[in-house]
């Protein structure tokens, strides 16, 4: 979380130092009230974070949303919603496309989305704002809805007293990170919901996360907040928006604080601290890196499968692999994956990987294909191969609209059986013993049920597999979630078969299990569209491509990439937007004013057309790639400081324009820029381009240098960025091949090198038979030509390129040998 003196104001400002007496509405930390006072949060919200911002003469005015009036004209997207008249309430969300918003159309709460209107609302009427953050598939959200937003007592004191601003953290991530760095830096600690009192100019004053509803555990109730809020607001509403406009001058001043940047770059003893952090923090026992709750941080399997990849001898860089592939298989027999439905939870409560939190993020899946990937390249074990393919069945099967764009997430609250009046978190994926044994029924093999064997290998109990420490709220008691401790082997063995009757089994037994939870309440599907998370996909599904030799696989990243081009991308200015919505009548909806995509959109949209660019040798892919970089350039670099700001200058809709500096979750949209701009550099064509890729070079360099400090003293909180400065001082491992892109010899050059992990690849087939597409330019390097007829390959490093290859088993040769220690040449 962010530190320091600035830090220490913004809490006596929000607590009301010498003011405000009583404000402080500061969730604590103890081990107590975690549990009490849970909340949806990722691993990265307690770390530090760095930002910039801009100034305005006048705070932002948002678009204007759709009035009462309207209402009765719209139509809801959400496949959940029921028809207006069924309900007692509707508020503004009506007309909103965010199935978290809609989520929150009927409450009695006057909820607004973030909009000019609401804004005028809390001026004119002069009251504060009540901002409430969080996203559809958060089960604390939907507690905190059920406890308060849908009781009417709480809405007319929220109706009364404020104007109420609902937001969507997914659909405008630019909100919420000013907020939850406010929340982060007064109280400690983040998570969603996020709730937070802003004054009618949208200064941020005091704030949390989830609070219940009647004062409890040792602190103040969400009532009794809005009554001491709304009674110190008309007695002291001075005193509010001198903090609140003391507390914006401290968030801007940590800016100039965190925002110097070092003239040096970093080096080796950098990237070597933040593996020794890794080795310090690794867990042994079930892998990871720290103790429960875990997340599965693909960004730091990146990192550590990189470090391992630059010197396969070196002893730590074999450790490094060690802890990745132990990690992966754990995560992957663990809970945390569904045995049945397929796919991974976003995090285990546990150190076991055993019990998740249900909900399921596109984000991860994407992430973790290439994390599996890379363990597949690594060691040929088909096991890794099993989960990639697992991972693409499950979002092909449940996250995909029909033209190719995936979904956001399925939330972990379900109907535990039809007709349930209320919903319980994991109760579409947990099984009781007798359940099992029912369903399963009086199958045998060689005199040996079915249900035995199923019940050992997954760790199943009579009175459920779940410790209490695990289940604090008791929803999951005598139930039990799958989990693999063992191995097929193992459990073979003890019950005298062979591994194909035992698979036989197995399989046999997840069908029928697959079967009946077809017949359960399904979980809320978020049917929201983000680019972003696509672009993840498409770098996910292209690499498993490449990597597992399935066309299929690059087939679907390209209908993906032809997706987001028919709808989230404006070809007249070449700008992305970051987000469509599934309609009800199935079709692609947006909203009214379609939201202007965000750095994260750029920066992963780009990596996955550069890796579907090297896993369908098709050059369009290539080419948008290169136009969006320049898009990206043009919105959000910083040309004072170097690096990228997560929003547009030309978006005024926020307060603050921040800088992202942690991959936690998702990686940071800075550090997947900085990869990006190195391989678009390595493409760079000298004859086309006089620069020769040294400007994406130095703008590359010049974002390293942005974040040296971020990087030197705190190295695990960007694994992404780290690779990527080990990628700026390699240089590229560039594998350049001329021959026919149909020719079967130039293909078995290309798999030889798709085959390996290799650090900071960058393929390149030039095709020496192909007429270039009209206004497409030649980007790639034209220097390599092949010998007469033969389809030829070369390897080059550290800037300088090996003879040229036509022998499939000279280009291996190649390729595994370890590249010599060179320093990089000066002024690269």
């Amino acid at each position: 979380m962010p530190t320091g003196r600035a830090v220490l104001l913004l809490r006596r400002l929000s607590t009301g130092d010498n003011k405000l007496k009583n404000l402080n509405f500061n969730q604590s930390t103890s081990k107590e009230s975690i549990i009490a006072h849970p909340v949806c949060t990722h691993r990265d919200l307690a770390l530090p974070k760095r930002f910039s911002t801009f100034g305005h003469s006048n705070l932002p005015t948002p678009p204007l949303c759709r009035n009462l009036s309207d209402i009765s004209k719209m139509t809801s997207s959400s496949v959940e919603s029921k028809p207006v008249e069924n309900f007692k309430h509707t508020n503004c969300l009506i007309s909103e496309k965010s199935p978290y918003l809609l989520q929150h159309a009927h409450n009695p709460v006057q909820w607004y989305p973030w909009c000019q209107e609401a804004i005028d609302k809390a001026k004119t009427e002069n009251k504060l704002i009540f901002l409430s953050i969080g996203y559809s598939t958060c089960h604390w959200c939907h507690v905190m809805e059920k406890e308060s937003f849908e009781n009417e007592d709480v809405a007319k004191i929220m109706n009364e007293h404020f104007v109420n601003i609902k937001v969507d953290r997914e659909e405008r991530p630019d909100i919420d990170r000013v907020y939850m760095l406010f929340v982060l830096a007064t109280t400690g600690s983040g998570g969603w919901p996020m709730s937070v009192f802003l004054t009618p100019d949208l200064r941020p004053v005091t704030g949390g996360t989830y609070f219940p509803p009647e004062d409890r555990w040792g602190r103040p109730g969400f009532k009794t907040i809005l009554l001491s809020l709304a009674k110190k607001w008309k007695e002291n509403q001075t005193q509010f928006l001198e903090a609140g406009t003391n507390i914006l001058d401290a968030l801007q001043k940590l800016s100039i604080v965190d925002g110097e940047c070092s003239s040096s770059m970093p080096g080796e003893a950098t990237w070597d601290k933040c593996v020794q952090r890794y080795m310090s923090s690794y867990e042994p026992e079930f892998g990871g890196f720290g103790m429960a709750p875990k997340f599965p941080q693909a960004s730091i399997f990146n990192f550590l499968f990189h470090y391992y990849a630059r010197d396969k001898s070196h002893p730590e860089g074999k450790k490094c692999l060690d802890m990745c592939l132990y990690t992966l298989t754990k995560i992957a027999k663990g809970g945390i994956h569904d045995h049945v439905s397929s796919g991974f939870a976003r995090y285990s409560v546990d150190n076991d990987w055993h019990v998740p939190h249900f909900e399921k993020m596109l984000y991860d899946q994407g992430q973790l294909l290439v994390a599996y990937t890379d363990a597949y390249l690594a060691t040929k074990d088909v096991f890794y191969a099993e989960i990639v393919r697992d991972i693409i069945k499950y979002v092909n099967r449940d996250l995909r609209h029909e033209s190719g764009g995936y979904y956001s997430a399925e939330d972990a609250d379900s109907y535990p059986t039809t007709g349930a009046t209320h919903k319980k978190e994991g109760a579409f994926c947990v099984w009781e013993y007798d359940e099992l044994k029912s369903i399963i029924g009086d199958k045998k093999l060689n005199d040996i049920p079915y249900v035995d064997i199923f019940t050992d290998y997954f760790s199943v109990e009579e009175d459920g597999n779940i410790s209490p420490a695990s289940d604090p709220h008791g929803e999951l008691t005598n139930k039990n979630v799958l989990i693999i401790y063992g191995s097929k082997e193992e459990t073979a063995k003890k019950f005298g078969l062979s591994v194909d009757q035992f698979n036989q089994v197995i399989s046999e037994c997840i069908d029928i299990l697959y079967q009946v939870r077809q017949k359960r309440p399904r979980p809320h599907l978020d049917s929201k569209m983000l680019c972003s998370w696509n672009g993840l996909m498409i770098a996910g599904l292209a690499q498993a491509g490449q990597g597992l030799a399935e066309k299929d696989y690059v087939e679907d990243a390209i209908k993906t990439a032809q997706f987001i081009k028919n709808h989230l991308y404006d070809q007249s200015t070449n700008t992305l937007l970051h987000s469509c919505y599934k309609a009800d009548d199935g079709a692609v909806a947006q909203t009214e004013k379609p939201i202007k995509g965000f750095l994260d959109d750029y920066a992963y949209l780009i990596k996955g057309l550069l890796d579907l660019y090297e896993a369908s040798l098709d050059l369009s892919w290539l080419n948008w790639a290169r136009e969006l970089q320049q898009t990206q350039d043009k919105l959000f670099w910083d040309p004072d400081n170097g690096g990228y700001f997560t929003c547009s200058a030309e978006d005024n809709t926020v307060v603050l324009r921040l800088k992202e500096d942690q991959d936690g979750a998702e990686p940071s949209g800075n550090s997947v820029a900085c990869h990006n701009l190195q391989r678009l550099a390595a493409y760079a064509d000298k004859s086309a381009a006089p620069e020769g890729g040294d400007h994406e070079r130095e703008m590359a360099k010049q974002l390293l240098l942005a974040f040296s400090k971020r990087l030197t003293d705190s190295p695990t909180a960007l694994p992404e960025m780290m690779s990527a400065l080990m990628f700026y001082n390699d240089s590229p491992t560039q594998v350049l091949i001329s021959g026919g892109c149909s020719d079967p010899r130039t293909l078995e050059l290309v798999r030889v090198v798709r085959s390996r992990l290799l650090p900071g690849r960058v393929l390149a087939v030039s095709d020496p038979t192909a007429e270039s597409p009209a206004g497409m330019s030649d980007i790639l390097l034209t220097r390599i030509r092949s010998a007469g007829d033969v389809p030829t390959a070369y390897v080059c490093r550290r800037y300088a390129c090996s003879l040229p290859v036509t022998d499939v088993k000279q280009l291996e040769n190649l390729l595994d040998e370890a590249p010599a220690q060179i320093p990089p040449p000066k002024g690269k």
